[in-house]
């Protein structure tokens, strides 16, 4: 029998999470949202809800068209991952990414990737004034973050087609013309022989990002991790310097996952 109890509103409900869960089942039912309409929906100041759909976008619940309007986000349509192994990832991998993050000044993020989507587990956050802030559960499309490229770069021939090429691709509207297809493996390729991707701004207006692959025991690319930087230190990223610095972590991580046993199967 189904438990009602689910269904009545808590005895200490917080109005401000409330407000933004609306507002993603709003976006999620309608598909489309104004501030004003927001506002009206929640009878609360524009102001408010300007701010709610801010953090909504920042979080990747929403994005915003050339119309001003609010859009469901990447985030929004993504479904429970359900890999067991993340969090042990998480844990081994994240003092090394705050001594990097640390080093360079600069933020650093770990993913793992889902069908064509990465997901962001966690983010060691730079100190700079100008930075790139948390992405901690952004989810970006794997073409063009640069993580996704370097994980998708070690991946078999095969799952690309699938991934880019396949009937389940075209429903889900992620089916590549032949040209495209073709540019892809050929970064793809590129990629695999620096042992590094980069991300000119394809993700996020004024964020640049260079990502590394990080593999398992048995040589498989499970995650990857990116430096990413404001426009304005771009030139930085391929820098001797910086590449000597992350792949000597991506070396510090790896050398700690060869040594533990994770459920990586798919």
């Amino acid at each position: 029998m189904q438990n009602k109890e689910v269904y009545r509103r808590p005895t200490y409900a917080i109005t401000s999470v409330d407000h933004a869960l609306r507002l993603i089942q709003i976006l999620r039912d309608t598909g489309q949202l104004r501030v004003s309409d927001a506002a009206t929906e929640l009878g609360i100041a524009p102001s408010t809800a300007h701010r709610l759909l801010a953090m909504l976008v920042y979080r990747g619940f929403a994005v915003q068209d050339d119309s001003r309007s609010y859009a469901p986000g990447p985030a929004l349509g993504a479904a429970p991952s359900n890999v067991p192994w993340t969090r042990a990832l998480r844990s081994l991998a994240y003092p090394h990414l705050e001594l990097l993050a640390d080093r360079l000044n600069e933020t650093v993020n770990l993913m793992f990737r889902v069908g064509g989507k990465v997901r962001f587990l966690v983010s060691a956050e730079a100190s700079n004034v100008l930075r790139v802030g948390d992405r901690t559960g952004t989810v970006l499309d794997a073409r063009s973050a640069s993580g996704g490229k370097a994980i998708l770069a070690e991946v078999d021939r095969s799952i690309l087609e699938r991934l880019y090429r396949s009937k389940s691709a075209e429903l889900s509207g992620e089916a590549m013309a032949d040209r495209d297809f073709v540019r892809l493996l050929r970064e793809l390729d590129q990629v695999k022989a620096k042992g590094y991707a980069v991300n000119m701004g394809e993700t996020e207006s004024g964020v640049f990002a260079l990502g590394m692959s990080l593999r398992d025991r048995s040589g498989a690319a499970i995650a990857a991790f990116t430096v990413a930087v404001p426009t304005q230190r771009s030139g930085m990223l391929q820098t001797e310097r910086v590449l000597a610095l992350v792949a000597e972590t991506r070396r510090e991580i790896e050398a700690e996952l060869h040594g533990v046993e994770l459920d990586t199967s798919e």
